[in-house]
């Protein structure tokens, strides 16, 4: 359902960022501009950890005097419980500070909308695959610094199994911890696998180290913009055929999803 506009309002995305992967950002600023496109809000800006404008300058890009911060990160964890509370000095879902009202939402990877995202990459990037033959798999980095990392994972896997798309396997995986993508054939029983990236953008975990994991690529390769791995599939590879999507961040719908967690936030804290 959408949401009313907010002509008095300001949005701020907040995402990760990179110092060394120059595509990192694109889809937050592609996010931001469909919104702005929407006109909901009096104004809407972008803000990083690892790029400019940096959360601490973000405050000063804004005239409207409530703000809306949604992190564009996939899973609750270190960066949306500690760093940016932190960087904004939120003291709940409201503060009232520096003369604005910030108010907080839920990352946008927890929402229950980012299933129906999932499946629509699954199904663009293999349309012609029989689901009850096929194996999906949703990716994320996992790390044994926060469960949350991979419980957005695993709850996406599930609602994905429970949807009746009818796969015959949903199973999360991750890079850094089991169950290892780098085991993908030998867990898949499936004649078809496609991979889904549970990533905001096409950085270095999906153009580079992800494809070698899979065995695509041999080695590391360069970054995105020099890369075109989505646009051969399938592969043929270890007995099976594999498809392999970009990130989901890289969905436009994504804007959509930003606006979801608002209208819960509404919904929640201001009914």
């Amino acid at each position: 359902m959408p949401i009313a506009p907010k002509p008095g309002s300001a949005l701020l995305i907040v995402g990760h960022g990179s110092t060394e992967n120059p595509d990192s950002s694109t889809p937050y600023f592609d996010h931001a501009d469909e919104i702005r496109r929407r006109g909901l809000f009096h104004e809407v800006h972008c803000c990083f950890w690892k790029e400019e404008p940096s959360m601490r300058e973000a405050r000063f890009l804004i005239d409207a005097p409530e703000v809306y911060i949604v992190p564009d990160f996939i899973s609750e964890g270190y960066f949306t419980q500690d760093v940016i509370p932190r960087e904004f000095e939120l003291d709940g879902p409201t503060t009232h500070r520096h003369g604005k009202t910030w108010h907080y939402t839920l990352p946008v990877g927890v929402h229950d909308s980012m299933t129906g995202l999932l499946l629509r990459r699954a199904r663009e990037v293999a349309p012609e695959v029989d689901p009850a033959e096929t194996t999906l798999f949703i990716v994320g980095h996992g790390t044994g610094l926060n469960q949350n990392s991979t419980k957005a994972v695993r709850d996406q896997a599930e609602r994905i199994a429970q949807s009746g798309a009818g796969y015959a396997r949903v199973l999360d995986a991750y890079m850094e911890e089991a169950p290892f993508i780098a085991d993908w054939h030998e867990i898949a029983e499936t004649p078809s696998v496609v991979v889904v990236p549970f990533f905001i953008s096409d950085g270095l975990h999906s153009y580079q180290d992800i494809p070698v994991l899979l065995g695509i690529e041999t080695e590391v390769g360069p970054a995105a913009s020099q890369r075109e791995v989505f646009r051969h599939n399938p592969h043929q590879l270890r007995g099976k055929t594999l498809y392999y999507s970009s990130a989901i961040g890289t969905e436009r719908l994504m804007a959509d999803v930003i606006l979801d967690q608002i209208a819960d936030f509404d919904r929640t804290h201001r009914p």
